[in-house]
């Protein structure tokens, strides 16, 4: 059964982790078009064009438009918009996955870093979500699913991720507030918030063998989470299947969040 028959999703940090993982699902289930932003470096432009021939291969009934530019600048959401528009007429859904975490300490943490991870995840989740909303609006017929990528980390304290955890809880409050001010338009805005998903963001963390095994056993499923476990989410809430579902947050941890013991 194909959940995103004819759709266009846009889905930012696009080359790899939890973004690749969605553009795949997004694929799989029939999407028309894919947006994939992705930062524009060397490394990340070498993983969005394997992605681009992968995604070709695999579902030649999608077709694919790469958008460079680093999130935190509020000219690449006006670029991502112009260029999907540009090859695809409209847009259907937003995935608002881009995000960076450099573990650090509070008391001896730059001002520099809170101010880069705050732009990336916050600043650039807020200039990406309004840009396609504004599509969303305009376009016939109007409406769309806007899903921000949130985390755990939202809901919970982290020593060394004091820098972090304020960006994610202010997306799924973003979420929040956009499903009360888009509603009017047809547009759904819900909130994801990944346990403990091995991908580049944490491998530093997770290379810590005592740690990692630590984090398995609190987990209720005794598993860390893979990318494709929050792809799933993600489709669900862009069809029609979720079409009364916004201003939701679904958390996606394997049971990490009530597992007290």
């Amino acid at each position: 059964m194909s959940l995103l028959p004819n759709r266009v999703v846009c889905i930012t940090g696009s080359s790899r982790g939890i973004g690749r993982a969605c553009a795949l699902e997004c694929a799989k289930h029939g999407a028309a078009g894919l947006i994939l932003h992705y930062l524009g470096d060397e490394e990340t432009e070498a993983e969005v064009n394997a992605l681009s021939q992968e995604i070709v291969s695999l579902y030649p009934y999608t077709r694919v438009h790469a958008v460079p530019g680093d999130i935190g600048d509020h000219a690449t959401s006006q670029k991502i918009v112009e260029g999907g528009v540009g090859a695809f007429g409209r847009i259907d859904v937003l995935v608002s996955n881009a995000g960076i975490c450099q573990f650090a300490e509070f008391l001896s943490m730059p001002v520099h870093l809170w101010e880069r991870t705050r732009n990336v995840n916050l600043d650039g989740s807020f200039y990406v979500t309004q840009a396609v909303a504004k599509q969303m609006q305009t376009q016939t017929p109007q409406g769309g699913s806007i899903i921000g990528i949130s985390s755990i980390s939202a809901l919970v304290g982290g020593g060394r991720q004091v820098h972090y955890t304020p960006t994610k809880a202010g997306i799924l409050s973003l979420m929040q507030s956009i499903a009360v001010a888009l509603g009017k338009y047809n547009i759904r805005a819900n909130a994801i918030l990944p346990g403990t998903i091995a991908t580049d963001i944490n491998k530093e963390d997770l290379a810590d063998d005592v740690k990692r095994e630590n984090m398995i056993n609190r987990t209720v499923l005794g598993r860390l989470g893979s990318p494709d476990d929050i792809a799933g989410p993600v489709v669900f809430l862009a069809s029609d299947l979720a079409k009364y579902v916004t201003g939701a947050s679904l958390l996606v941890d394997g049971g990490l969040f009530v597992n007290l013991q």
